[in-house]
This record gives C-alpha cells, structure tokens and sequence, in this order.
C-alpha cells in the first residue's frame, strides 16, 4: 500500500517511528511482562495456599463428624400428674 492509498484510505499519512522510540518500547514491554508475570504468580501462590488451607479445615471437619456420637438417655420420668407443677429451683420467684 502506498502512502497515498493510506491517506485516502485512512486520512493521514503513517507515523514513521525514530529507533529511539522502538527501543523505548521494547523497554516498556518487557517491564510489562515482568509486572503481570509476577502478579500471576502472587495470584497462584495465594490460590494454593487458600486451597490448602480449605483441605486442612475439610479434613478437620470430616475427622469431627467421623467421631462416635455419645448420646445421654436420662432416666424415665414419672407421669405428668406425679411431678411437681413448677420447676423447683431457688433462682425461680414463685
């Protein structure tokens, strides 16, 4: 394409960029790559330590429900009309 099909195409010539720019550029990117490549691996690291953590609460958890149920039957109550009509206590105002 020729730089009269790009004007009148586009409307404006294409920008020539200096080496100076280029290499400024670059400079650019790579600091880009090292900032979102470490920000990915901070993102990782703080997942595995999440999903450990979830796994040693599971298991505790698990370790708790897997453990017998110790179940307390008082002895057998006498009839309603036997027991006394209030509860007897000292802390009850009667």
């Amino acid at each position: 394409m020729t730089n009269s099909e790009f004007k009148s195409r586009f409307g404006a010539r294409p920008k020539l960029i200096s080496k100076r720019e280029k290499i400024r550029a670059q400079m650019k990117s790579r600091w880009y790559y090292i900032f979102w490549g470490s920000a990915t691996l901070a993102v990782v690291a703080g997942q595995i330590y999440v999903g450990s953590g979830f796994r040693r609460m599971a298991n505790t958890i698990q370790r708790v429900l897997d453990a017998p149920v110790m179940i307390e039957i008082p002895d057998i109550v006498p009839p309603y009309e036997s027991r006394p009509r209030f509860y007897q206590d000292k802390m009850i105002i009667r």
